[in-house]
């Protein structure tokens, strides 16, 4: 199978894993799907790590490196790029995401508690350093690499990736949950549809790969401090 048709084929594979990890690890541990939610950062890390390695293991196969897989090229990035970029990620995720919550949930705004629901505080230090970075380098190199970059056709090219994109955010966490799930999809598929637009013109993964780290950090900082203030998440269920 050549390059272009077989990379492509690995879209959906982070959705298929975080399904697995779910639905696994509430067997493992006997408890209902939505007792394990808040380990979803966790969880995570840990499929970003797996998507990282599989990247580097299929972009080797066709004689190539990460970096030429996701089109990195060292100095093409203009601060000016990183800036707008991440001004969009932040503008068109937060609000698109309260939108999202208020369509499915009639609330505004509307946040999924689990979301930022506290970890053991120790975990929650290490995952916040380690999630957005991860994040960026697995979701970014799928979805632009392996699907911007090699699809053929250019509106399939834009429409493919960015409906996996969002599509594997309504499995993070597992819960099925209809309502939930359509709430996640619809929280991320306009911001990715415009990441993966902005790829196919530019190219460049740098400016969103920061962005999209930027946002990922204001998430596990939530995530970090519900964990180490105790009673700081009773309180903000409560508002």
């Amino acid at each position: 199978m050549s390059e272009k048709n077989y990379l492509p084929v690995l879209l959906p594979i982070r959705s298929v894993i975080f399904v697995l990890i779910f639905t696994v690890g509430s067997a493992i541990v006997n408890k209902e799907l939505g007792e394990i939610s808040h380990w979803w950062s966790v969880a995570a890390t840990l499929v970003n790590i797996i998507t990282v390695s599989v990247l580097v293991i299929a972009a080797k196969r066709h004689g190539r490196t990460y970096g030429e897989l996701i089109n990195y090229q060292r100095g093409r990035t203009k601060l000016r790029q990183v800036i707008a970029v991440t001004a969009v990620v932040l503008l068109v995720g937060m609000g698109v995401m309260y939108l999202a919550g208020f369509l499915c949930y009639r609330k505004f705004p509307y946040m999924a508690p689990m979301m930022i629901a506290p970890i053991p505080p120790a975990l929650a230090v290490i995952n916040a350093l380690l999630l957005p970075i991860t994040t960026a380098l697995a979701e970014d190199g799928l979805y632009l690499g392996c699907g911007v970059g090699q699809i053929k056709n250019k509106t399939a090219a834009v429409l493919i990736p960015a409906f996996f994109f969002a599509l594997q955010h309504s499995f993070i966490p597992t819960l099925f949950d209809i309502r939930f799930m359509l709430y996640r999809f619809l929280s991320f598929l306009p911001l990715t549809l415009i990441l993966c637009l902005y790829y196919q013109k530019k190219r460049d993964p740098i400016p969103i790969m920061i962005g999209h780290a930027v946002i990922d950090t204001a998430t596990v900082i939530w995530i970090l401090v519900t964990s180490v203030i105790p009673g700081f998440y009773e309180k903000l269920l409560a508002m």
